[in-house]
């Protein structure tokens, strides 16, 4: 092998430097932050009920109120064992349909707790980029 080679293969196998490491972490910083701040948008209506999410329940939006899992569960079950209406499939409720419909409000409670203790962290995660910003050094500037 030629001393090029030697020397490429080298360099590849040198750990980061810790700029770039910490150029990561403010990656990562930013992408949570982004996270947060859309979270805050497309959840707006659902975050004064935030204290209420706590797996047990979830947003309903078409109410704008919080439902209690258990209660929407057995709600379910009464759908489908008196066939009422289903206006999305335009038949009678049948026990798959609330199966479904049982599986989808479990991820959205699951999802409004998590959406809530993101946008709780918004402003610590915005402190620590601003602190990592700080230490970090600056990209010398071209006059």
């Amino acid at each position: 092998m030629k001393p090029f080679a030697y020397s490429a293969i080298a360099l590849c196998l040198m750990p980061l430097p810790p700029a770039r490491a910490q150029n990561q972490t403010v990656d990562d910083l930013k992408g949570k932050i982004f996270d947060a701040r859309m979270a805050q948008q497309t959840f707006a209506s659902g975050l004064k009920f935030c204290s209420e999410f706590d797996g047990k329940h979830f947003y309903f939006q078409a109410r704008d109120r919080v439902l209690d899992l258990e209660e929407y569960h057995r709600s379910l079950g009464n759908l489908a064992k008196e066939r009422v209406l289903n206006p999305e499939k335009h038949r009678p409720w049948t026990d798959e349909d609330a199966a479904e419909r049982w599986d989808l409000v479990q991820e959205e409670a699951a999802r409004d707790q998590a959406d809530c203790q993101l946008v709780a962290s918004l402003p610590a995660l915005e402190k620590q980029l601003d602190e990592l910003e700080r230490k970090s050094p600056r990209p010398a500037t071209k006059n």
